[in-house]
């Protein structure tokens, strides 16, 4: 095993996190680019929401399989872990501001969107899980919470991954396979942890 960890070990502690967030937002640029231009199919605004909001899903399963890599393949990605979780928020941040400015374009409208459609209040209430993990994800934060308590209020992620792939499977029309599968493998991940810290 360790002809495959090692080597990638050494490269993980030689490259930095900040293309991290070059990558990520530059996709998000990449996304409005397209809708500008026609690239995004007949309803650009409908493609740019859906398109963020999948880009942080992704990011989000990213972060939730650091822990994983490490206890079970010994792959150490945990200085990535800030920079991927924090990309994923502006991700979903971008969705959101798509729908609310762009799609909805009014506040009653969307206030009443968010109490009358169960997938945006379920959507609604993960991105609120995860706006204390942003806001905390400094080291002014860490310093100021304690470790202990620090780790404790960063288990949002698991509600909040688990709610936004949910908001997914709900948002499709019909049975679907791709969301089904972003929620299978959310639900595998947080299990894998919880499994390893019974087992610790």
């Amino acid at each position: 095993m360790s002809v495959i960890t090692d080597p990638v070990n050494r490269a993980a502690r030689a490259l930095p996190a900040w293309p991290i967030y070059v990558g990520s937002m530059g996709y998000a640029g990449w996304l409005l680019y397209l809708g500008l231009t026609g690239g995004l199919g007949v309803d650009p605004v409908k493609g740019l929401e859906h398109a963020l909001g999948e880009a942080g899903l992704y990011m989000l399963i990213a972060g939730l399989v650091i822990t994983p890599l490490r206890k079970y393949a010994g792959i150490n990605l945990l200085k990535y872990r800030r920079a991927i979780g924090v990309s994923c928020f502006m991700l979903v941040l971008f969705h959101l501001i798509t729908w609310a400015v762009l799609d909805v374009q009014r506040l009653d409208r969307v206030w009443a969107d968010i109490l009358k459609r169960p997938y945006i209040t379920v959507g609604m209430v993960a991105f609120i899980l995860m706006l204390p993990l942003a806001l905390t994800s400094n080291n002014w934060a860490l310093r100021k919470l304690g470790g202990a308590d620090w780790r404790k209020l960063h288990k949002l992620v698991y509600p909040a991954a688990v709610l936004g792939a949910v908001h997914y499977v709900m948002l499709v029309k019909g049975i679907q396979i791709r969301p089904l599968i972003f929620l299978g493998v959310v639900l595998i991940l947080i299990g894998m942890r919880y499994r390893w810290s019974k087992r610790g």
